[in-house]
């Protein structure tokens, strides 16, 4: 709660600084026909590895069906308040109905959510070390380029140390299933990476092709921006996605054109660039979720026993 108040008012706080919504406007009638064209195969492209990266975690699932499962959950995801989680929540629903056990859903949400969060937490600490070693163009100064890579490097430090405690945590009689199941997941997540697959692949394209899509949306407006500002300005900028309004309405838009102001973008053109970019994402992911949904509720088993 208390993040989520502070996440509104820095947004409300920075929204004031956006310009007006017509120049906005005027800037997106700029826009370069071909770069958006780009921007649109490049998200096709984040949905592909999304797609790659959840047959890894939901191998059981036969494949055809973890496709749609995939789109199904992406859509979620655009449509329902707190982003990703709102879309694992509908993607538990669907695989508990496609006779997946609870314990097992949640042990393989939690590794997929470990997985492609782990992928966000070296991306913010990779570009914000390009950055604070001047490889990267752009604000070199503590704030903006150091104190990522701190937070990312706690993040590490907090996810190591709670995975040495879990032999406690699973020891104890009694203790709340769901808890033995997360930690499952994070085990299930730690042995992907410690015996990589190419479906790894899956969630770094899955980040790094969507960042590419909100690049892309700059360069229509003639834009090239560095790559670790925008890295970092993305990342951060999601976190507002936590705050949950449907979609992310708003919230979405003013976090990610927020923390890109802060990284030296002019106004007009990063709330161009996001709302285009939001569009982009917002249309392509619900559009195919609701093909994959409709194709998915044909061959939803009804009484299904359970399987790991």
């Amino acid at each position: 709660m208390v993040v989520a108040l502070a996440l509104g008012g820095l947004i409300l706080g920075l929204l004031f600084a956006i310009p007006p919504l017509r120049q906005v406007l005027r800037t997106i009638g700029q826009m370069s026909p071909s770069w958006i064209a780009a921007a649109i195969s490049l998200e096709l492209a984040s949905c592909a590895g999304f797609v790659v990266i959840f047959r890894l975690c939901f191998a059981p699932v036969p494949p055809h069906q973890a496709r749609r499962l995939a789109w199904t959950e992406m859509a979620s995801g655009a449509l329902l308040p707190a982003g990703g989680v709102g879309g694992l929540a509908v993607g538990g629903w669907l695989l508990h109905l496609s006779g997946m056990s609870t314990r097992a859903i949640v042990q393989r949400s939690s590794a997929f959510f470990f997985l492609t969060s782990a992928v966000n937490v070296v991306a913010m600490i990779a570009a914000g070390v390009l950055l604070a070693t001047g490889v990267s163009a752009g604000p070199a100064d503590f704030p903006r380029a150091a104190l990522p890579i701190l937070a990312g490097c706690l993040v590490v430090g907090i996810v190591l140390a709670l995975s040495r405690r879990r032999g406690r945590w699973t020891a104890r009689p009694g203790g709340p299933a769901w808890i033995n199941d997360l930690v499952e997941g994070a085990r299930t997540a730690e042995s992907a990476i410690r015996r990589p697959s190419w479906r790894l692949l899956g969630a770094v394209g899955y980040l790094g092709f969507d960042i590419a899509v909100l690049w892309a949306t700059f360069a229509a407006i003639g834009d090239r921006l560095s790559p670790a500002p925008l890295i970092l300005a993305y990342v951060v900028g999601y976190l507002a996605n936590l705050i949950p309004i449907p979609g992310g309405v708003g919230v979405l838009d003013g976090g990610l054109v927020g923390m890109l102001v802060i990284y030296g973008i002019s106004p007009i053109d990063a709330a161009a660039a996001v709302l285009v970019y939001h569009a982009i994402v917002f249309w392509v992911r619900t559009l195919g979720g609701l093909v994959g949904f409709a194709l998915l509720r044909r061959e939803l088993p009804t009484g299904a026993a359970p399987r790991r």
